[in-house]
């Protein structure tokens, strides 16, 4: 049986030695502003409201999506008029601030009125009760796209896809970096193997390393202490599992720039839709970060401190300011060097995965947003509610350009190819084959 193994992974390699020239070309991307979009003429012109563009997250969309649409009007929305009119003055032409408060109905409405796209970057999303941006999109009839990272956020949004498909509107939840892109990245490995492979998809695993803060802010910082307050859900065979938050350490080879990391369980929402949309039996999502103290502390407060604790809002955010000028001293030594890692396995014994590698997190994580808010502006999202990975949201034709814009400066990204490929320290096993 282990013969049988290895000459089926030996024959996927040989098939797929073929196409090695062609991704490494299709995988070099530098910084220059070569990708301009020409958006369809109805289109070209809109104006896109970036909420939370004064923080780290929109203020990163808003500027890739100036960089690859100088012809859209970028409206900033924030509460803060300051750091809004510093925002515009760094975008310059065809942008404007908008105060906005997005709790507030009448607020929302007034901001919404004359825009085509909300993109909803104003996080965190944990423990947020209601989706009221959503819900605003829907009355005002606007297109919708959010980098919700939040299990139960994406799901309740989810079920505003009646109101969305009745109204018109399209709609994507999770439609950031990760999750985001890399769901994408998973709904092409899994279509590549179903073509490809004569054995089923049955595992898929999300992996994640970002250096400190990844450069993103306190956002991403009390995004990271929420987490720790949920229990994980992960899928085995099939059925629903839950494990305890930052446990079930892997060490993930992330490749040459990154090398190999450790990564903990985390209840993201990748997971929950990668088995509910492409039925992968077994599924699960780990994140890492460093200096490697970070991770232990991480760790440590799953223990020390309540999930009560660590479910408010309020508590998290005093706990924000106080470790945020720590995070952000080593973030200058640590860098913020974000990697993404997608494993498939299928039941005949191909293993494949997807590679994303970027130097910035705080420019990455806005490539990818724009990159979804583009697909919508471009028509490849359908009305309704959907997430990245289904083909009403992004059209499977559409995916390639996606991933085209969102790895944009990436030191590294492959697509598709068995482990040993990618790996720093790949093991050998006999008859020079790589496991």
């Amino acid at each position: 049986m282990a013969f049988v193994m290895i000459a089926r992974q030996a024959l996927f390699q040989l098939k797929s030695s073929k196409s090695v020239k062609a991704c490494v070309k299709e995988c070099k991307h530098d910084n220059s502003n070569s990708n301009v979009v020409q958006l369809p003429e109805k289109t070209r012109h809109s104006s896109v409201l970036v909420l939370g563009g004064t923080g780290r997250v929109g203020g990163s969309t808003a500027t890739a999506l100036s960089k690859f649409c100088p012809d859209l009007r970028i409206v900033i929305g924030g509460r803060n008029r300051e750091k809004g009119a510093a925002m515009v003055g760094q975008l310059g032409r065809n942008s404007e601030f908008t105060e906005v408060n997005i709790e507030n109905v009448d607020s929302l409405g007034a901001a919404l009125k004359d825009v085509d796209l909300v993109v909803h970057a104003a996080g965190p999303f944990q423990q947020a009760g209601k989706c009221t941006v959503l819900e605003a999109a829907i009355e005002t009839k606007t297109a919708y796209v959010d980098v919700c990272d939040d299990t139960s956020y994406a799901l309740r949004a989810k079920s505003f896809k009646d109101k969305a498909l009745a109204a018109n509107i399209p709609a994507i939840t999770t439609g950031g970096i990760y999750p985001g892109v890399s769901n994408v990245m998973a709904a092409e490995l899994v279509r590549a193997a179903k073509t490809e492979s004569k054995g089923k998809p049955e595992r898929l695993r999300f992996s994640y390393y970002t250096a400190g803060s990844g450069g993103a802010g306190p956002t991403i910082l009390a995004t990271s202490f929420l987490l720790l307050g949920e229990e994980v859900v992960a899928y085995n065979k099939g059925e629903k599992i839950k494990l305890k938050p930052y446990s079930g350490m892997l060490n993930i080879d992330f490749g040459k720039g990154i090398g190999k990391r450790d990564v903990y369980l985390l209840n993201l929402p990748e997971v929950r839709s990668a088995h509910d949309v492409l039925g992968i039996p077994t599924v699960s999502a780990r994140f890492g970060t460093a200096p490697f103290f970070w991770n232990w502390g991480m760790s440590a407060m799953t223990n020390l401190l309540s999930p009560e604790f660590l479910k408010d809002r309020t508590k998290v955010q005093q706990l924000v300011q106080l470790f945020d000028p720590l995070v952000r001293a080593v973030d200058g030594i640590a860098g913020e060097r974000v990697s993404m890692r997608v494993d498939l396995e299928c039941t005949d014994g191909r293993n494949t995965l997807g590679l994303f590698s970027h130097r910035k997190l705080s420019v990455s994580v806005g490539n990818a947003a724009a990159a979804f808010a583009l697909a919508v502006l471009e028509g490849s999202t359908q009305p309704g509610v959907w997430f990245p990975e289904e083909p009403e949201g992004i059209a499977i034709e559409a995916r390639e350009l996606l991933l085209n814009r969102a790895t944009e400066g990436t030191i590294n990204f492959i697509m598709n190819k068995p482990p040993w490929m990618v790996e720093t320290d790949p093991k050998e096993l006999g008859l020079g084959i790589y496991v």
